[in-house]
Parts: C-alpha cells; structure tokens; sequence
C-alpha cells in the first residue's frame, strides 16, 4: 500500500524488529490510544519474568469512561513471527494468568509499586481518580476487566480461525489492532484499524459472517464466566421485559443477545463485573429516562453499526433495575408505532 498526501509518495515501512513497533507505540500512545489512557512500558518497568513466566510489552488503562475503566495486557507481535509456535502460547499463557486470583493479585501489586514510584504515572493516575485510592482502582479494574489487546503491523491469516474456535478465550478476550506505518523522508502516517475508540466493537466486519453460520449460541455461552450478581440482573431484566410483553425474543448471537420486537431495540454484552446494554435510542433521551445507571457516548461509526441513534448503559448491580424496565417500555411503545402492521 502506498500514501499520496499533499503531492508526497509515502511508502509503507516494514518493521523488522519488534523492538521498533513497539518504540513507536510507547512514543504515540495517547494517539493512538486516546489522551485519556495511560500506557506504562512492561519490558521497561518489570525486572522478573512476573506473568506465567512472561513479561508482556504493556499494560493500558483505558479512563475514556472514568467510572468503568478498562485494562488490557498489551502484547505487540509482529506478521512475520510464527503464529502456533510464538504468538499462539504467549497470548495463552494470559488467559491462564487472568483465571489466577493469585496471579492477578501479583500484578495489581506490580502495577501499583510501578505507579508509586514513577512521579509521571502516578500525577495521570491521580488526574482521573482524584481521592479515589489509587491501588482499590488497579485492582478492581483488573478484576472487572480482563482484555489482551494484541497488536500487529499486518493481519495473521490464522487469526479469524483461532478466534472462531476459541470463542470463549480469543473470542472474547483478545482485542486485534493493525498499525501500519507509512513515510517520506523525515514524515511518518500512521494507519490504525481499528480506531482504539472503537476496539469493543472490532468484530463488526465479522458479524455478518457469523449470522450467516449455522451456530446455535446460547445465553450459557455469554454468562459463562460472568458474576452471580450480574447474571441476576439479566435475568430480572429479562423476567420483567416479558412481562410487558411475552413475544419479544431474546435472541442469543456470536458477540450479543439482542431484543427483537419488531426489530432489534436493544442489545446485551457481558463482561465478568457488568452489562453493556446497547439501546436503540439516542443518548439525550436515554438521560432524560435513567438517572441511577452510568450512560456511555458511542461515536457516530460505532452507531451506525447499531443501525441508528444509539447509547450503551452500563449495569454493574442489581439495583434500580425498574429504570431499565420503564426504559423498554417506551422503546417497545416507539417501535410499536413505527411498525404497526409488522409481525415477528
């Protein structure tokens, strides 16, 4: 691939060593990531080999929506190393690290020594925690949110296969990001697919592939792993909404369970400490509706995938769930007028 800007030729650039992807990474992560992430440099930080006796190259808190931050395990790959034979078991080796209560609390410990003692980090951790405890936020954040965001400089043909038949680890777990990087003379481009703002939603190009293929998922497969106290509040969710009407479908997908009147209005996706409810209905008027439950902006790309106005609330209890339940009543009464003739 070839860049033309402003009458220049840039010419892709082949990293040919792993250290060179990754120095940019380190040198553009609030680019690339976003100003409200804080990146800290692994192979830098940590002297032992603390992680399934493996050191990943970086660990990413993601504050963008400050009340549910997000933690990845950054590994940075490049196309040419083996898949089955290097980047296969190293991305493993995380999975059986995150199910470890005692591995995870020694890297809550490493991260926080690594904050304390780096006056940087710890002034960007404090920017967004303010008088929250900065260690209780390490650790509940790795608890609640377990990704591995698995950076290459091209697409692995094995990827698409391995993320299918291991839908409950790479499916589920691995984020993929392509970073590509183009120059002329001293000017660099950089070409990230896809935009980290967007990284939840990256199996998009996937999903009509997956609706396509004759695989029953089922709502076991989406709350496996997922807190009792969560896996209650779907459930009252669900038990309510049928209430209001019994021939909505609850319809289990590869990435979602959506909610199907006459069309889609709303869609589940589960993390271990929390739902992301995806509802089909602009975000001012999902604030106007729910005032006890945390209301996160999707971007215009991310709602166009969803098919229109839409917003994500987040639920982490089972409290005022009565809220939810009013919510859908009004998207089930909206969805009615459109479609008045319409049969499911």
């Amino acid at each position: 691939m070839v860049i033309f800007k402003d009458n220049k030729k840039f010419k892709e650039y082949k990293y040919n060593l792993e250290d060179e992807l990754e120095s940019d990474i380190v040198s553009n992560s609030k680019l690339f990531f976003g100003r409200d992430t804080i990146y800290i440099d692994a192979k830098r930080k940590i002297e032992s080999k603390t992680l399934g006796r493996t050191i990943p190259d970086g660990f990413l808190f993601d504050f963008s929506y400050k009340e549910e931050p997000e933690f990845y395990i950054v590994e940075v790959e490049l196309k040419n190393h083996d898949f089955y034979n290097h980047i296969f078991p190293q991305i493993t080796k995380f999975f059986a690290f995150f199910k470890n209560r005692k591995s995870r609390g020694e890297l809550v410990e490493k991260i926080f020594s690594i904050v304390n003692t780096d006056t940087g980090i710890k002034r960007e951790f404090k920017k967004y925690l303010g008088e929250k405890e900065i260690y209780k936020t390490i650790k509940d954040t790795i608890d609640s949110s377990q990704n591995i965001l698995l950076i290459l400089d091209d697409k692995k043909d094995e990827l698409p296969e391995i993320m299918e038949t291991y839908a409950d680890t790479w499916g589920k777990m691995v984020r993929l990001l392509i970073l590509k990087k183009f120059v002329h003379e001293s000017e660099v481009i950089f070409v990230i697919e896809p935009d980290f703002e967007n990284i939840e939603y990256g199996f998009a190009e996937s999903v009509d592939k997956a609706e396509r293929e004759e695989v029953d998922y089922t709502e076991e497969y989406h709350l496996e792993g997922v807190d009792n106290a969560i896996k209650a509040a779907y459930f009252k969710i669900k038990e309510e909404l049928l209430k209001i009407n019994k021939d909505l479908v609850f319809n289990p997908r590869k990435y979602y369970i959506s909610i199907i009147h006459h069309k889609n209005i709303a869609f589940f996706q589960f993390r271990k400490k929390k739902i992301r409810l995806v509802v089909m209905l602009s975000e001012d008027s999902v604030k106007a509706k729910i005032k006890n439950h945390s209301i996160k902006h999707l971007s215009e790309s991310v709602q166009k995938f969803w098919n229109g106005p839409s917003c994500e609330i987040i639920i982490d209890n089972e409290e005022n769930l009565d809220e939810i339940t009013d919510l859908f009543r009004f998207l089930i009464r909206e969805d009615k007028e459109e479609c008045p003739q319409h049969v499911i």
